[in-house]
């Protein structure tokens, strides 16, 4: 891959989310990214590396929660995005606070701007990711908080409305 093609992912701008998946006992996190497919039924898409506990967790319970981030959780969002669920247990070792969910068997991140509780309802692989496609059961919204948002390999705070 040349230096242009990678530049390409860096263009579109996202939320920052922290992903969240578990299955019996185990549990994960990690840094990604989401973009909705339809509105109406809510559904959106989430790709995750095929070598990540959060892909065999998903692949086992067929659901996760999209935890958009906010700027006050920026350090947490380096962190879970700079090591592996199969070496530690990255709620305990960077402190990450969580409340139950209310449809699914993943924790929501507490402090988040929002949490998106998600049944997979299709997925594919792609390149060395798989890419799930999942309708939003349940949500819950902090509207005194913001999104946290990734563009061209750095992250942004929300600005005011345009229009």
């Amino acid at each position: 891959m040349t230096k242009q093609q990678a530049a390409v992912a860096a263009l579109l701008p996202c939320p920052a989310v922290i992903l969240t998946a578990a299955a019996g006992e185990r549990r994960d996190a990690m840094t990604a990214t989401a973009f909705f497919v339809s509105e109406v039924p809510p559904l959106l898409s989430v790709s995750v590396a095929g070598h990540h506990l959060t892909n065999e967790l998903i692949d086992e319970s067929g659901e996760f929660v999209v935890n958009l981030a906010t700027p006050e959780q920026f350090e947490m969002v380096r962190q879970l995005g700079s090591t592996h669920g199969r070496d530690l247990d990255k709620f305990e070792e960077f402190g990450v606070a969580t409340e139950l969910s209310e449809r699914v068997g993943a924790p929501r991140i507490a402090g988040s701007y929002a949490s998106l509780e998600c049944k997979v309802v299709g997925s594919h692989p792609a390149a060395t990711y798989r890419v799930y496609t999942a309708e939003v059961l349940a949500y819950v919204v902090d509207t005194e908080r913001s999104p946290l948002l990734w563009h061209r390999g750095r992250f942004f705070s929300m600005g005011g409305q345009v229009g």
